[in-house]
Order: structure tokens, then sequence, then C-alpha cells
């Protein structure tokens, strides 16, 4: 009888596990790494607990059907998903993306064809960090401000709502992301109140342009 109870409390808890197809990544540095441009709790609770609020919802929203599908796969069929899916997919994966794209290293650099494109496309690298920072401020409420790879392979600096970004298969303008800040009040009032410009304007400093160069390299092999 005790064999029987503990072959079914296994089953149970092997179909409970099973459920839980996303994790929380591990970050590689420190929550105080980098300070002062975002503070150590800012990070712990940006991490720890907002970020994993979005992967417990995302993996209780997800239908057992659903559950073999990568985080891309969600989002590019996006608008047949319902909403609970649309707000915790997108969530999981731009906070993925944004810790990336942070660094508390100070020698990471643009490669020449990126920081070509951009010349190109803005100008300037000064005036490329403009127009992004002045679209950040131009997002109304929650929301990030991306610059993406779009259809015609040109830069394009956009915003999304929410925790919408442009892989979506519905957004309003779609392209493959290589920089996106997260524009939410969580990811900065400790520390910057309600003066996001101050908060655009310092993260600049811990930009990882490492992977913004590589993911930059990942969207023209995807055109090949």
């Amino acid at each position: 009888m005790l064999k029987i109870i503990s072959i079914s409390f296994l089953c149970f808890f092997t179909l409970i596990n099973a459920k839980a197809q996303f994790t929380l990544p591990e970050l590689k540095y420190s929550y105080d790494a980098l300070e002062p441009n975002i503070d150590s709790l800012t990070m712990r609770i940006h991490h720890s607990k907002h970020h994993q609020a979005y992967i417990d919802n995302l993996n209780k929203a997800l239908s057992r059907e659903q559950q073999n599908l990568g985080i891309e796969d969600i989002l590019s069929k996006m608008s047949s998903f319902s909403l609970p899916v649309r707000n915790n997919a997108g969530g999981h994966y731009n906070h993925s993306l944004f810790w990336t794209l942070l660094t508390p290293e100070k020698n990471t650099q643009l490669i020449p064809n990126l920081k070509g494109a951009l010349i190109k496309q803005f100008i300037s690298l000064d005036s490329f960090k403009k127009v992004f920072v002045s679209a950040g401020l131009s997002q109304f409420g929650s929301g990030w401000v991306w610059l993406i790879v779009n259809k015609q392979n040109k830069l394009e600096i956009v915003t999304t709502a929410n925790q919408d970004n442009p892989l979506m298969d519905d957004a309003s303008k779609k392209g493959y992301p290589i920089l996106g800040i997260d524009l939410w009040e969580h990811a900065y009032y400790l520390l910057y109140q309600n003066k996001r410009a101050a908060y655009l304007n310092s993260i600049w400093d811990i930009i990882n342009w490492d992977e913004v160069s590589n993911r930059y390299n990942v969207s023209q092999n995807m055109r090949r």
C-alpha cells in the first residue's frame, strides 16, 4: 500500500514539475555591480521578484499542449494566445534580454559595421542616443524602447506598451531587437523617482555593446 502511495505521489510530483517550463535566468553579475547607475535593491527586486513573477504566471497560463513551445515560438504566434500569456511571455523575454544588455564592464565596444549603420541612420552616435532617449520619454506609461533591425534591414527606434515587443506577430512595428530598455517604473523608481530622463541618460554607461553588436550580427546572418 505504501509503495502504491509513493508511486502515486511521484507521478503527481512529476506532472506538477512537467508544467514548469520556464525558469529564471541567472545574472552574470551581482545585484550591486551596476551601481551607481542602477542600485542593488532595484536589481534584486526587479530580477528576483518581478521577473520571477512573469515566469511563474507564464508557466501557469500555458496549457499542457503549449509547454513544448520556446519563448520566441510563442511570441511569433502571440495573436493566438490569451492576454495572460501575452503579458507574461513578453515580460519573460524582455527581461531575459534586458539583463544581457547591461554590464559593469567599461570596455565593451560597438563592432564597426554596427557603428557605421548607426551613423548612417542617425548621423552620429550622440544623435542616436538623443533620439533613443526621446523615444523612451515619449512612451506614455509603462513599456519599452527598442533599437531593432526592421524588415528592410534598417535600424529603427520603436517603443512598445506594457510587455509587448517587436517580435510579436501583431506588433505595429516588427523587427529583431538588438537593444531594449525597460521603461516600467519598477526599473528605476527607487533611485530616480519620476526622473525617467535621468535613468535613460545614465544607462548608457552600463550598456553591453558587445552583446548589442552580437545581436546585430545575428540579425544579419538571419537574412542570408
